[in-house]
């Protein structure tokens, strides 16, 4: 247990050395495994369909590191429009936190076809992350004035675990992380990214939302290294399991100058992220392959790849929203809800009532994203 807070290691940034012995063994796994996800992700179709509740499920586990407890069933379920009394408040806040990363995720990837990573454009994305939830009254967008800290809700800066650096020094810290971020002489990639991860929830340079964007960050950066085709890469089901070594990490580095040993933890996590994302992909992809044949059979329907494209983007939704955005015409999209739904694709969250329309979930597609039968 920490008895005094952790301060910022200024002035030892970025580190003069490395133990690349330990590292070295770890590189060749965590490229290789990175390596062959991509070549899936290159074979995946219609990847922003299919990789989609990933993108939700990522954004969902980024939240819980920093303490919320949505999952991403209650989620899609409030974002498709459930009125279930479970969902108070708070949960309702917390859905709105996970839209609002896949959102700035997606504008992320879509303004990086015009200009490289920058500070500009992670500013522009926590102006998106923090639209409408908690943090929004805390300068969205631009970086922080004032000293925080991180420790338990409500501590002071004594009782803190970490004390990120000073304001007077946070624009010179960031200078001097962009640098290292556009540095194409880095003697490994993936190294370089475990330091500006670091790096970056150190400076801490936001009142609210650092952790989540410093997450957001590593996908960007592989793709925007083209170590992959697409930035699909979920690291925060690692992070999450392993949060309280994850915490510890980030701190040794600032305490001990342990850098080794961060970028030792780092690689092990892209290594076991590879092979489990890798894994969730082809399982989807298999799904996808079988449910396509079967909503042929059920609907003899020239429309059925369309619902199926639907639900695997939309893996909870209404049956105004089937009719009014699959793309398929009302009265056919009307028909073949039902057949769906009695062939055992789809299950009823909540039948329609008068004005009160049905709401439907995709209970394979959604287990197949927790990793777990959660559905």
């Amino acid at each position: 247990m920490e008895t005094q807070p952790v301060h910022y290691h200024l002035g030892k940034f970025p580190p003069k050395e490395l133990d690349w012995p330990k590292l070295i063994p770890l590189i060749g796994p965590a490229s290789a495994g990175l390596a062959r996800y991509d070549g899936l992700l290159s074979a995946i179709p219609n990847a922003d369909v299919l990789l989609s509740p990933l993108t939700t499920q990522e954004a969902v586990l980024s939240a819980k590191i920093e303490g919320t407890r949505v999952t991403i069933g209650e989620v899609l379920e409030i974002e498709a429009g459930g009125e279930s009394e479970a969902f108070t408040q708070t949960k309702r806040d917390e859905a709105e936190e996970v839209l609002n990363y896949r959102s700035a995720m997606l504008a992320c990837v879509k303004e990086m076809e015009r200009r490289p990573l920058s500070q500009q454009l992670l500013r522009t994305a926590h102006g998106m992350l923090m639209q409408g939830v908690r943090g929004q009254d805390k300068s969205p967008g631009r970086y922080r004035t004032e000293q925080n800290w991180i420790g338990f809700k409500g501590c002071s800066i004594e009782e803190a675990s970490f004390v990120p650096v000073p304001p007077e020094h946070l624009m010179a810290g960031m200078d001097a992380w962009e640098h290292y971020l556009s540095s194409t002489h880095a003697s490994d990639i993936l190294v370089q990214l475990a330091i500006l991860h670091v790096e970056f929830e150190a400076l801490h340079p936001f009142m609210d939302g650092n952790g989540r964007l410093g997450r957001m960050l590593i996908p960007l950066f592989m793709y925007q290294r083209k170590l992959l085709t697409r930035p699909d890469f979920y690291m925060s089901g690692y992070l999450e399991i392993n949060r309280e070594e994850y915490q510890e990490k980030l701190r040794a580095v600032s305490r001990d100058g342990a850098w080794t040993d961060w970028c030792v933890f780092f690689l092990q996590g892209v290594k076991e992220q590879a092979a489990e994302n890798a894994s969730k992909a082809q399982a989807i992809l298999a799904l996808y392959d079988r449910v396509k044949e079967l909503a042929v059979d059920l609907t003899r329907s020239q429309h059925a790849i369309r619902a199926v494209d639907f639900m695997f983007k939309t893996p909870i939704f209404s049956t105004p929203a089937f009719t009014s955005f699959s793309g398929i015409p009302k009265a056919t999209a009307n028909r073949i809800l039902p057949l769906l739904r009695d062939g055992g694709i789809l299950h009823t969250i909540r039948e329609g009532r008068g004005s009160r329309p049905g709401l439907y979930i995709f209970r394979e597609l959604l287990n197949i994203a927790e990793g777990k039968e959660a559905f």
